[in-house]
């Protein structure tokens, strides 16, 4: 069983950067898709960035040239810098990992509240 991590997330002024990261255990092998997701009070989780098996990057509109996922396999993490950042930003953030054989776990979310 795959555990997710998250952290980095909490109150940033509009404009402003936060980086979140979201740690594996134990270390995961193989092919896999990991990516952040957002929900947002009374609303559906939407998918904001996924790196995906084979190498290619999704992003939410809504992000894009805002948002950077990346992935360090070394340290068996992945990462959400985000810069810019819009009061409509304000959700608890996610982490998911999809595993070639259909194997999926999520992290518990981590808040990020854009407010001045």
């Amino acid at each position: 069983q795959v555990r997710l991590a998250e952290s980095g997330g909490g109150l940033v002024q509009p404009g402003g950067s936060l980086r979140l990261a979201c740690a594996a255990s134990p270390r995961i092998f193989g092919d896999y898709a990991i990516g952040w997701y957002r929900q947002a009070p009374g609303k559906q989780r939407d998918l904001v960035a996924r790196a995906n098996i084979g190498g290619t990057i999704n992003y939410a509109d809504f992000v894009k040239d805002r948002f950077t996922i990346s992935r360090d396999n070394a340290k068996n993490t992945c990462y959400l810098q985000m810069n810019s950042l819009k009061p409509e930003d304000t959700a608890v953030y996610y982490c998911n990992v999809v595993f070639a054989s259909g194997y999926s776990s999520w992290g518990q979310g981590t808040q990020v509240t854009v407010s001045s």
